[in-house]
């Protein structure tokens, strides 16, 4: 397995990166120009997901890193809500709604398997620091 040296080389902090610029290029749209209030809700909830995935990268522990994970999961979830609202004041079609829904739900997925990882490794050792971690880097 190969070995995450930056939180750059984490293939989930990859997916929230293409997160961000989907949600950019979306509410950047005439459609959310009426609705500021959604269009910067989304793009934090884009941003802490990407964000809450390097902050644990660089925290010491696995305990540390596996709690901002699941901030990071929290957002993308906020985030699916906040499309299921944009879909109902037709501010998005639902083809669009399905695409980024999809990827929030396939970026959880993926952060949900680094977070069990790392709960795995402190059921093994409390000790373990996130160097450890870092080796899981490649998700289906």
């Amino acid at each position: 397995m190969a070995i995450a040296k930056r939180f750059e080389d984490l293939e989930v902090w990859q997916e929230a990166r293409e997160l961000v610029r989907k949600i950019y290029a979306l509410t950047g749209t005439m459609q959310f120009n009426r609705d500021n209030i959604l269009r910067d809700q989304m793009r934090r909830a884009a941003i802490s997901v990407m964000a809450n995935i390097a902050e644990g990268f660089g925290r010491k522990t696995n305990r540390d890193f596996a709690k901002f994970l699941t901030q990071a999961r929290g957002s993308a979830s906020e985030l699916q809500s906040h499309l299921y609202f944009a879909l109902d004041q037709d501010y998005i079609e639902e083809k669009t709604f399905q695409q980024i829904y999809e990827k929030c739900d396939h970026i959880s997925r993926m952060l949900q398997r680094l977070i069990t990882y790392l709960h795995s490794t402190l059921t093994r050792n409390t000790q373990r620091t996130t160097r450890n971690a870092k080796e899981v880097v490649s998700f289906d």
